[in-house]
Formats: C-alpha cells, sequence, structure tokens
C-alpha cells in the first residue's frame, strides 16, 4: 500500500506541468542499508525572472542567486536562503520564511510561533502558498507547513501543519506550491504527500530532476544528511 501510494504520487509529479517549488523529507534506501535523511528542494520557472535564478550551496546553507543580475527587477520574492540549520535541526522552505523560522528556533521560540507571523506571497492572482519543512534529528520528526490563501478570502491565509510518522527508509513527506499550470495557478491543496526516496543522494537528485517538467525545471538541489549530522548538499542547475 505505501509503495501504490508514493509511486502514485510521483508518477502525478511527473505528469505535472507545473508544480511550481516543491519539497521533500525523509529517509534514504540504498543498497549499502546505510541511514541516511535526505532534503530536496527545488525550483521552477515560467517566467524570464523566475528562470533567472540558480542554487549557491555554501556548507549546509542553500540559497538562491540571479544568473543574471542585470534582469532582476524584484528580487523578494525569488532571491532567499532555501536550507538553514542549527544543531541538529535543518530547515527547508521556498522563501524567506527559512531565516524567519531560523530566528525564531535560535532564539528559542518554536516552529508554529515564527510561521504565525508570516502570509502567503503578496503576488496576486496567484498568492503562492509558503512551504516550510523542518527536520528534528534527535527526535527523528519531520514536521511541514503549508501557508495559503484562503479559498473564500484571498487576503487572509490558511495555516496548515503537518507532523506525519517517523517515515520508513525509502520515503518521506512533500509538499508542492501548485496542483498544475494555469493563470492564476491552482495552489496545493490535501495532504502532504507520501513520495519515493530510493537510492544515494546522487540517484534522488537524478530521479526528480527527470521528474521536473524539462521545460520549466530550474534548479533542484538535495541535503544529505546522516552519522548525526554529517551534511553535504548536491545541486543541479539548469542555467
Amino acid at each position: 500500500m505505501t509503495f501504490s501510494i508514493a509511486q502514485s504520487n510521483f508518477e502525478a509529479l511527473c505528469q505535472n506541468p507545473y508544480p511550481g517549488r516543491g519539497l521533500v523529507i525523509g529517509r534514504s534506501h540504498d543498497e549499502n542499508g546505510d541511514d541516511h535523511w535526505l532534503m530536496v528542494y527545488w525550483i521552477m520557472g515560467r517566467s524570464v525572472q523566475s528562470r533567472n535564478r540558480r542554487f549557491v550551496a555554501e556548507a549546509g546553507r542553500l540559497r538562491t542567486e540571479p544568473v543574471d543580475a542585470s534582469l532582476v527587477k524584484d528580487a523578494s520574492l525569488i532571491i532567499y536562503e532555501a536550507m538553514l540549520e542549527l544543531d541538529g535541526i535543518y530547515l527547508v522552505s521556498n522563501g524567506d520564511q527559512t531565516r524567519t523560522v531560523y530566528e525564531a528556533l535560535r532564539a528559542g521560540g518554536s516552529f508554529d510561533d515564527a510561521l504565525a507571523q508570516r502570509e502567503r506571497e503578496p503576488d496576486a492572482p496567484n498568492f503562492t502558498p509558503r512551504i516550510t519543512g523542518m527536520l528534528e534529528l534527535h527526535r527523528a520528526a519531520v514536521t511541514l507547513n503549508i501557508l495559503k490563501a484562503n479559498a473564500l478570502d484571498v487576503m487572509q491565509t490558511d495555516r496548515i501543519t503537518f507532523r506525519p510518522a517517523l517515515p520508513v527508509a525509502g520515503y518521506g513527506f512533500g509538499l508542492t506550491t501548485y496542483r498544475g499550470d494555469g493563470n492564476p495557478l491552482p495552489s496545493f491543496n490535501g495532504e502532504a504527500l507520501l513520495l519515493p526516496l530510493e537510492g544515494s543522494a546522487e540517484t534522488v537528485l537524478e530521479t526528480y530532476w527527470q521528474a521536473l517538467n524539462a521545460d520549466n525545471r530550474v534548479s533542484l538541489a538535495v541535503k544529505d544528511i546522516w552519522g548525526g549530522g554529517k551534511t553535504r548538499l548536491l545541486v543541479r542547475n539548469r542555467f
């Protein structure tokens, strides 16, 4: 049952021309039987502005930067830190709320309280959801959150947090910003997605890169976490 659900969700991702930005957190499964955690994050783009980006990895930090700075008109929603980490806590998100959560946790606050300060993105008419994930290594706990425009009043934000049980090796839980292409873009809805994470970090990077629509994919990163907190970041950029 687990396999069929994860495979169905993955096939839907492969067939989706525009899931937008997406993240997955889970545990890898490879032939060596090593127990690694993986965080996957990708960005996509339809416009020149959205496609004018690439990922840059700096130790455990992942950020976006423009490929051509002269083309940037408004950096507020496209240039940000996508992955940050504290002692045993790993964060990933699709916007500058990564920094909001990081600073709150460092000051002794909580994941939920940090995101209570934030809203969905202000990019009318899409009102892109903010998606955020956290792995707490010492508790082996995954938390996912989505901030999205309310269906009846887009000026209000729905706040949905998922705290799934520990995923078995080879699986993870994920969110995307959109259900597909459109004008306006339809926001993600429903439960967090159970998705496969088979093989090494390199294999997972290749698998998800090939799953994303070739015309719209921009960048993809996989953070490999093992041995009580050792990390490495793998990045693939289209531009």
